[in-house]
């Protein structure tokens, strides 16, 4: 990308940064799922590896119609909440406070995204891309959906379990 000069450039940009967010989970979430020892909590991990399988294809295209490079750019704050989620829950023995600190993770995961989908709606919004702003949106209450499970998922069983 040349020059980064205006919101247009900056939400180019952040596309192509949440689509390595999610290409990075991708790769991340079957090795979370494989930690968790909660049957419910393995499956709302593997049921969002899926959305976000499409969430990845939906924001490749989205670039691709925008003539910009899908892979230009590596999020570097993905990285870091992986990182610390992997060395997290290595350290922990105990398979339901493990469980337990998989949520916490998982979550903080979770609110990365809705404010990466959220800024990108809202800009989609002002710069008039309708298509966009339409995904962007339907991908926003994807994680939103996501991070509601997984409060659940703490509340009724998860943190019971651990404590």
């Amino acid at each position: 990308m040349p020059d980064f000069n205006s919101l247009k450039d900056l939400y180019l940009v952040e596309l192509q940064e949440t689509r390595s967010v999610e290409e990075q989970l991708n790769k991340a979430l079957p090795l979370l799922a494989e930690m968790a020892d909660d049957t419910a909590l393995k499956d709302a991990i593997l049921q969002h590896l899926g959305e976000t399988r499409t969430q990845l294809e939906r924001l490749a295209d989205m670039l691709n119609r925008h003539g910009v490079a899908p892979n230009e750019h590596r999020d570097q704050s993905m990285q870091t909440l992986i990182g610390e989620a992997r060395k997290w829950l290595a350290m922990l023995d105990d398979p339901a406070a493990r469980d337990a600190a998989l949520v916490a993770s998982a979550q903080r995961i979770e609110h990365y995204e809705i404010a990466i989908y959220g800024s990108l709606a809202a800009w989609a919004k002002k710069l008039g891309f309708h298509e966009d702003l339409e995904t962007l949106l339907t991908i926003l209450d994807e994680e939103r959906r996501a991070d509601a499970t997984l409060t659940d998922l703490a509340k009724d069983r998860v943190n019971a379990a651990a404590a």
